[in-house]
């Protein structure tokens, strides 16, 4: 994914006060859980100009500049919690660099714990941090989307999150129209219909790994 971003910041690039984040690997099935999740928050809503929602894919590193400009980290992601298939975790702050470091599922993961890593070493760790996580259903599957138990846990994410932005004086507005496909969060080519119509049928064919 490319990381687009949907909120209107102005100014430096990186800096926001409200870092909304969904990584993950929309190639892998239920990996793909928090840029889906991050995709309907954006469909659904309109924040502030000092929020910012952002695909991260599987950036890793990349991410350090916006982690390290956030006062406020909301992250979606699928995380193995060692729960029953297709449950929701809300883990707060301190906790969050240590759920993202075990059990880890995929290299997006380690990448995204090194950057947490980082930027408590610089001291920019965000002051509020927030990881909605889904244990996901099925991980193996290349070319696949999202399971149907993991895709229903998508409405109750956003629930929890909308709980969160709440906690932390956010406002989010109902979109009086559905986002048009131009203005998705990540590349056209990834939105979720258009992706389950077009699946690869290997990694050769994509080109892509895991």
């Amino acid at each position: 994914m490319n990381g687009s971003f949907t909120s209107p910041a102005d100014g430096d690039p990186c800096a926001c006060d409200t870092l909304i984040l969904g990584i993950g690997n929309v190639l892998w099935a239920d990996e793909g859980f928090g840029v889906r999740a991050v995709e309907a928050l954006n469909a659904r809503y309109i924040f502030p100009a000092d929020v910012r929602v952002l695909d991260g894919g599987t950036q890793g590193m990349f991410l350090l500049p916006w982690i390290r400009s956030a006062r406020r980290l909301l992250i979606f992601d699928a995380v193995d919690f060692g729960r029953s298939p297709a449950s929701l975790e809300l883990i707060r702050d301190d906790d969050v660099p240590r759920y993202m470091g075990v059990k880890k599922m995929s290299m997006h993961q380690t990448g995204f714990q090194e950057v947490l890593s980082m930027a408590t070493l610089a001291g920019d760790l965000p002051a509020s941090i927030a990881l909605i996580g889904v244990q996901p259903v099925l991980l193996d599957d290349y070319g696949g989307s999202l399971t149907p138990s993991v895709r229903a846990c998508i409405r109750p994410a956003l629930r929890i999150a909308l709980d969160v932005l709440g906690e932390w004086g956010i406002p989010a507005h109902a979109r009086a129209d559905a986002v048009t496909q131009p203005q998705l969060v990540g590349p056209a080519a990834l939105d979720m219909e258009d992706y389950e119509q077009g699946r690869p049928t290997s990694v050769a064919d994509a080109g892509g790994s895991r």
